[in-house]
């Protein structure tokens, strides 16, 4: 059940750090699972591939399986997805200057 205050209700959808950084990572594009889990480096395969499940679930990104062998999967974030980008931008900026003090 999705809370009445909209702040409330993102903090509920992202609580997670993993979920900020790996839409971080899919903004510029289709990702394999290797290439997340390298570009993360510290999350194991268990939470990442929770949180993409999560994140899937929510209609954040889709998941595409090719059918050959080895299998091959790729993410790629919706359009509410990348509605998502000036959020990203803001904490990305917010971050920059907090490094700064």
């Amino acid at each position: 059940m999705m809370q009445s205050c909209s702040v409330e209700r993102a903090v509920v959808l992202f609580g997670e750090k993993w979920k900020f950084l790996i839409l971080r990572d899919l903004m510029d594009g289709k990702k394999r699972f290797s290439e997340l889990k390298r570009s993360i480096g510290s999350i194991s395969q268990k939470v990442l591939t929770q949180n993409l499940r999560s994140l899937e679930s929510n209609g954040l990104l889709e998941r595409t399986v090719y059918p050959v062998v080895p299998p091959k999967v790729e993410y790629e974030l919706t359009p509410l997805g990348y509605s998502l980008k000036p959020v990203i931008d803001a904490l990305r900026a917010w971050g920059e200057k907090y490094a700064e003090v």
